[in-house]
């Protein structure tokens, strides 16, 4: 980072030994989880493989994205193996076009396209911009406005066909690097349509986000909203909030748009607010009822990479609020949630799928780990280690 020499300064020490021990553990389970897509984890702490069973899963970019990190930061080849061999195992997902959909950002964007970036391998590249096409395909025009739609399924009856969802901010990097590399605007005004979109019907005006907005097909206005993985409809589910931070801040850097790094700023206060009310460490919904007390480790993590976006791009005596609640987000987290040893493949645990509104935590998914949980943790303290290379 460019600035902040000080808040930096007073955590080094804790910076480069979390990296360290980040990194011991890391150097096993690439090798141990080479041919696997991770998502979770089993009851003796392994890596859950989502191949081939559930191949087109929607976060399978993610282990391989993780190794890439490492690798920019390490040099470790070991890492880009593993990369290349998540590569290999998505390509069976292009022999059906059926099974892409909007997340083809989270699946290849972050893995491919920073293989690209990374290597300058051009099979990578294709990858990526041939994802771009695809998630650029799934833009509906609406007059002078549309929606990138959420998820899939046909026109018959079914809801979703209008919906979008505010976890797709997080996949209009894809199609702003896409217009950057070939040089033409197509991809970028897409994901601009959709992220004004956002600021409009997803953001609210107290910050926090609505997961899912249903459009009315011809003008794109809000029929009505689903509360989605949080608590419920009108609730602030904090992963929800998380995607809309970071989002923001990456349209922001690809378009220098002044109302988006102003979106993402008023997520960023509402979600400070809430976490500095649980000692740093997010609950799965900020407008839950405070008993019991469910965390969602994805979230912080998530966020905390948008905080310190957030704060690069603001000066000095605005941006420290930020950067100083991404720290205290980590290390919270660090005390009760990470698990450095090697013995297991639970890196960041208390990750939790949705909020539990019938109960069952199992079928929620409520305090597992989950792999892109690891991703941005390791993503935020490389950012603060100074790491310039980005998979956004």
């Amino acid at each position: 980072m460019k600035k902040y020499n000080d808040v930096l300064e007073t955590n080094s020490t804790w910076l480069k030994e979390t990296f360290d021990k980040i990194d011991k553990k890391m150097s096993v389970m690439t090798l141990r989880s080479r041919n696997k897509l991770p998502y979770g984890v089993d009851e003796n702490g392994m890596h859950i493989d989502t191949y081939p069973k559930k191949k087109d899963w929607w976060t399978n970019g993610f282990w391989g994205a993780t190794n890439l990190l490492m690798y920019s930061k390490t040099g470790n080849e070991e890492y880009l193996a593993t990369a290349c061999r998540s590569e290999e195992l998505l390509d069976e997902v292009l022999e059906d076009y059926t099974k892409l959909h909007h997340d083809v950002g989270f699946m290849w964007h972050i893995l491919s396209g920073a293989k690209y970036r990374l290597t300058g391998d051009l099979k990578s590249k294709n990858r990526n911009l041939y994802m771009a096409s695809v998630l650029s395909s799934r833009f509906v025009l609406c007059g002078q406005d549309g929606f990138i739609r959420a998820w899939n399924g046909g026109m018959g009856g079914g809801t979703n066909y209008n919906w979008s969802i505010v976890d797709c901010l997080m996949n209009l990097s894809l199609l702003y690097w896409a217009s950057e590399e070939i040089g033409d605007d197509r991809f970028k005004r897409i994901a601009m349509k959709h992220a004004d979109m956002a600021l409009e019907q997803h953001l609210r005006e107290d910050g926090s986000v609505v997961h899912i907005v249903e459009h009315e097909r011809e003008t794109g206005s809000c029929v009505k909203t689903h509360g989605g993985q949080g608590y419920g409809v009108g609730s602030s589910w904090s992963r929800g909030c998380a995607w809309a931070l970071y989002g923001f801040m990456i349209s922001h850097k690809y378009t220098q748009e002044v109302r988006y790094l102003e979106g993402a700023r008023k997520v960023a206060d509402h979600f400070i607010e809430a976490c500095a009310k649980t000692q740093w460490l997010p609950v799965i919904d900020f407008y839950a009822p405070k008993e019991p007390v469910y965390y969602d480790s994805t979230a912080g993590a998530c966020a905390a990479c948008g905080l310190i976006e957030l704060a690069e791009q603001l000066p000095e005596e605005e941006g420290a609020k930020y950067l100083q609640a991404a720290i205290h987000i980590l290390r919270a987290m660090a005390d009760k949630f990470c698990d450095f040893t090697i013995e297991n493949d639970i890196l960041l645990g208390y990750g939790s799928e949705r909020y539990p509104v019938d109960g069952d935590l199992k079928k929620a998914g409520v305090h597992m780990p989950i792999i892109y949980g690891d991703f941005f943790y390791i993503e935020a303290v490389l950012k603060l280690l100074g790491n310039e290379f980005t998979p956004w």
